[in-house]
């Protein structure tokens, strides 16, 4: 019994001996590490708003601020490492080796990375355009290192890795889209009464967009009739609300200037059709108004 108070003793006294040694050392440290991570916050904090200031971009503004912070940070973790007498060398190795095994066993979402700090810099897009990559288009609302956040005219909120952005053909129309539509009418009506209607239509539609004015005109030919053709931007957010919209103002100014649209299955086949689809028509058409066909002339 004596020997376990005295075993109890000595361990106490050597917590009391080191706590009156080191104890005041780890208590300044603590401090001076809280101090730093407020200190480094509040640095990034100042730097961004410097740079919104200057009207930078939100992404390179979000980025720099990170990258100082995380800086900071780092300065202050090794300050108080130091203070509590830890030798940084063989903590910096073992990170060494633990970020390349990481690197090796994460190599796809260490790639987003690499590839979102490639588009943070490059700035193909930031937040608020309108991007369409592959089959995926939206307003830009975020720019992370790992991915991209979007939101689709119904409210759909969409994340795309940005590997998946980096390297593919990148369509940006800042805050609005293009609309190009083709109507085709009959050879035997007035195109420049119907592009007149169109126009007129278009120039009554406060769906479009103030930047850019619209087009209109002859946009091609058919084999049953004149297509003509329509350019115009509108809110990327309401694409398709205002296409309709406006589609059915073209087709009223059509249907109030007497013009009359090509009748169905006549205007299949554009000026630009294959040759195989452009002579099997002609054949049709040449069979429907009843001239002889090719196997008829030979017999």
């Amino acid at each position: 019994m004596q020997e376990q108070v005295q075993a109890l003793s000595k361990f106490i006294d050597a917590i009391i001996e080191f706590a009156v040694k080191y104890g005041f050392q780890f208590l300044g440290a603590l401090v001076f590490l809280i101090i730093g991570i407020k200190l480094a916050g509040w640095c990034a904090e100042r730097i961004k708003g410097m740079l919104e200031r200057k009207e930078l971009d939100p992404m390179l503004v979000k980025f720099v601020g990170g990258v100082i912070k995380l800086l900071i940070l780092a300065i202050i973790i090794i300050i108080t490492l130091s203070n509590l007498g830890i030798s940084i060398a063989p903590l910096v190795a073992l990170a060494g080796g633990a970020v390349f095994g990481a690197s090796l066993a994460i190599q796809g979402p260490l790639s987003n990375y690499g590839a979102g700090l490639a588009i943070i810099l490059a700035r193909p897009f930031t937040v608020g355009d309108t991007v369409k990559v592959k089959s995926i288009s939206g307003v830009v609302t975020d720019v992370s290192l790992a991915a991209t956040k979007l939101v689709g005219e119904d409210g759909e909120k969409i994340t795309v890795p940005n590997k998946q952005i980096v390297g593919e053909i990148i369509v940006n129309s800042s805050a609005n889209r293009i609309v190009e539509t083709e109507i085709a009418i009959a050879f035997d009506q007035n195109a420049d009464r119907a592009i007149e209607a169109i126009a007129k239509a278009l120039k009554e539609s406060p769906e479009l967009s103030d930047e850019t004015e619209p087009q209109v005109g002859i946009h091609d030919f058919s084999f049953g009739g004149i297509v003509i053709g329509l350019r115009y931007w509108v809110a990327s957010s309401t694409y398709f609300q205002s296409r309709y919209e406006i589609n059915r103002r073209a087709l009223s100014a059509l249907n109030s200037a007497g013009i009359k649209l090509v009748p169905l299955g006549k205007a299949a086949f554009i000026a630009d059709a294959p040759a195989s689809s452009s002579s099997a028509f002609n054949q049709d058409e040449d069979n429907e108004v009843g001239l002889p066909s090719a196997d008829s002339k030979k017999k």
